[in-house]
């Protein structure tokens, strides 16, 4: 992979953006949603950490070519909208965006993939992603490697499920609108930050390895399953 240098810039509002007025939660989630993630957690929540050190964790994210907007994005309730204190004067900014895809795993990282220019189908997901990135963390481990991804579409089509069957790769079943349960985007803010706050670019893709956060997210996955059935699926504050 050759090395690329990029700062953070507008990536989609997630449930850790910084609130500043009083809201409900980062994604409206609905009884079916609350019911499928008070399912996962309850089915994971006494997995032990070398358990949660067999599933790799994956997820895509945008960030700017340019520099960063530096703005607080914040969820707020449904039609509040122009409300005078969730209206903040401030300069559009422009710049190419640039989508990096990513997986974490107790112990070790897969390099971050840059996508060219155009949308993600099943075929480059397939042919950038399953194939040179997953299948090889799937040879390195076994049959006890297990394969993390967020439902996006891309990942979910015909095409991509018979790849992962004739791989032999087991996917973990994983609930819809749940980002607060996933470890890699706590990597994705941390990793925004850290370029935002540097002077200059980083030189190569290995200086944004951070094993150590990572570890400790994939870790917190026991505390995560049980603080979202204490809400009964809701929301949990990570």
């Amino acid at each position: 992979m050759t090395d690329i240098a990029f700062y953070r810039g507008e990536k989609t509002a997630r449930w850790w953006s910084v609130c500043t007025t009083p809201c409900t939660r980062c994604v409206p989630l609905t009884p079916a949603h609350r019911r499928r993630r008070s399912l996962c957690c309850r089915e994971h929540r006494n997995w032990r950490d070398n358990e949660w050190g067999r599933v790799l964790f994956t997820d895509e994210s945008r960030f700017s070519l340019s520099s960063d907007s530096h703005r607080i994005l914040i969820w707020r309730e449904r039609g509040s909208q122009y409300h005078p204190t969730n209206i903040i004067e401030r300069d559009r900014y422009g710049g190419r965006g640039v989508l990096v895809w990513g997986g974490i795993m107790l112990g070790s990282c897969t390099d971050l993939h840059i996508f060219d220019a155009g949308s993600v189908n099943a075929t480059r997901y397939c042919n950038e992603i399953l194939l040179p990135y997953v299948r090889l963390f799937r040879g390195a481990m076994g049959l006890q490697f297990l394969f993390m991804d967020d439902n996006a579409p891309c990942h979910r089509t015909v095409a991509t499920e018979q790849l992962l069957e004739s791989e032999d790769i087991e996917r973990m079943d994983w609930p819809a609108r749940s980002p607060d349960l996933n470890p890699i985007e706590h990597v994705w803010d941390f990793l925004g930050r850290r370029l935002a706050a540097r002077t200059l670019p980083p030189v190569t893709i290995r200086e944004l390895r951070f094993q150590q956060l990572i570890d400790t997210l994939i870790l917190s996955m026991g505390r995560r399953c049980e603080t979202c059935l204490a809400v009964r699926g809701d929301h949990i504050p990570y």
